[in-house]
């Protein structure tokens, strides 16, 4: 190649060597450890948890109007004197409240319980406190959202079911293959 300030010719220097191949180098991308039965198992768990959870809610909102003519009837032995509006108002707020609160604590323990499968180690202690205020949620909903007769007692079952189910996976998160998968280095991304 010719320079342009004297003509001279220089030679480009080879780019360096290749490195040979070598089997130590780590994968460009980190292998996730497979997830052990015990978490698998917690997970299905939850999930079933979830489900009765689920069902006692649709069962609530479909049963609305029998729920909410029995609210009125109780609201209205509470506040007595109260005029029609402020009854069904009260009514109302009672069972939407109850049925908002229910929803709201299974979708925090399912997004708790997401962060625990992508191996977030304060996950199962998030959830030790979710299933801990779970229960007084749901027993102070259990006085507005239980029917009487035998629609009450499936209420209750199903209740129970979901607390023994998720009480169980949250049992298995605490063994220790579970915290082993859970303490190994998490990749990055």
């Amino acid at each position: 190649m010719a320079s342009p300030s004297g003509g001279e010719e220089r030679r480009l220097s080879a780019p360096p060597p290749r490195p040979g191949l070598s089997y130590s180098a780590p994968p460009p991308i980190p292998v996730a450890p497979p997830v052990p039965r015990t978490v698998r198992t917690a997970r299905s768990l939850w999930l079933f948890s979830f489900a009765a959870g689920l069902a006692v809610l649709l069962g609530s909102f479909v049963a609305r109007d029998s729920n909410l003519q029995r609210l009125r009837g109780v609201v209205a032995d509470m506040a007595s004197g109260s005029d029609a509006g402020s009854v069904g108002t009260a009514a109302n707020i009672v069972f939407w409240g109850s049925i908002g609160a229910l929803l709201l604590v299974t979708v925090l323990e399912a997004a708790v319980l997401a962060a625990v499968m992508g191996r977030r180690t304060w996950g199962r202690w998030a959830l030790v406190l979710l299933l801990a205020g779970h229960l007084p949620v749901m027993v102070l909903a259990s006085a507005f959202l239980v029917p009487s007769g035998a629609a009450g007692s499936y209420v209750v079952m199903l209740w129970g079911a979901e607390l023994l189910l998720a009480f169980a996976g949250l049992v298995l998160l605490f063994l220790p293959p579970a915290g082993a998968w859970l303490k190994r280095q998490r990749p990055r991304g």
